[in-house]
């Protein structure tokens, strides 16, 4: 670039806050595991723990919501 150039940058603005709601997930038993999927992204009724093997249970945890 030359001296005296303009440069020209683009705002997005301010992001909206994206509203966080309760998820059923399943949530790894394994005593030093933190491993845990949304429920709609699993293949199987009952998955198992795709870091540890072990067998998982649900839970509803508080997201952000995907749209």
């Amino acid at each position: 670039m030359m001296k005296g150039d303009n440069i020209m940058s683009f705002s997005r603005g301010p992001k909206e806050p994206i509203p966080e709601v309760d998820t059923n997930v399943w949530a790894c038993t394994g005593d030093e595991c933190q491993g845990w999927m949304r429920e709609s992204y699993s293949f199987e009724e009952v998955p198992k723990c795709p870091l540890c093997e072990s067998e998982m249970q649900q839970e509803v945890r508080v997201l952000p919501e995907l749209k």
